[in-house]
């Protein structure tokens, strides 16, 4: 638990046209329930303009993608809007200068071939979403990409499968930063069965990728 002299550790969210929701917001769901833990804010191409989802909501970008306050965590969505911003040299720089100096460097779903375009997962295991998964792998030839993974731990960079699977990490973030006693105890008062088990993914069999 966060003692009364512990700072939340600030969490960027680099949201990007067509971002998908679920990516997003699941976790954000589980993190930002932990204000004393955790304060998320939404980084996008400009500060306080809309960002537009791949379901068409619209969500207000805290700060710019650039902006040099430091932050503790980064996560980075996936979504149709990958296919574009893996080729963003603003936005690669952006998140490569982050994960110089962020405790922990995430993705969920196709947000993976974001870190991979941007060279940060040369060398290391990392997943993400089966159905895209050789689209991803081609972003990152130099990177060992497991496909039977629910989520994947290299060091301070933690990738996620598809979709809801970010939600799956996020929890694990959490227990890994603040004890699996208190990840559970969120994902049972938000009605939530968590797959707390890295390696129990059915989806990459289903895809065919196993």
């Amino acid at each position: 638990m966060t003692t009364p002299t512990e700072v939340p550790r600030t969490v960027g969210v680099f949201l990007f046209e067509g971002f998908e929701p679920l990516d997003v917001f699941g976790p954000v769901q589980m993190l930002g329930a932990l204000r004393d833990q955790f304060h998320v804010v939404m980084l996008g191409p400009e500060a306080e303009r809309p960002v537009t989802s791949s379901l068409g909501q619209r969500v207000l970008a805290d700060r710019a993608w650039d902006d040099a306050a430091p932050l503790d965590i980064i996560m980075v969505p996936g979504g149709q809007g990958t296919r574009v911003e893996v080729a963003n040299a603003r936005l690669l720089t952006a998140v490569r200068r982050h994960a110089e100096t962020s405790e922990l460097v995430t993705s969920v779903c196709t947000g993976a071939a974001i870190l991979a375009a941007a060279g940060l997962l040369d060398g290391r295991r990392a997943t993400s979403n089966k159905r895209a998964f050789a689209w991803v792998q081609s972003q990152g030839p130099a990177v060992e990409w497991i496909a039977e993974a629910r989520w994947v731990e290299d060091g301070h960079y933690v990738t996620s499968g598809g979709v809801a699977a970010g939600i799956d990490m996020a929890l694990y973030l959490i227990a890994r930063l603040h004890g699996t006693e208190l990840a559970e105890q969120l994902a049972s008062r938000l009605e939530y069965r968590w797959n707390s088990s890295a390696s129990d993914d059915p989806f990459a069999a289903y895809q065919g990728l196993v």
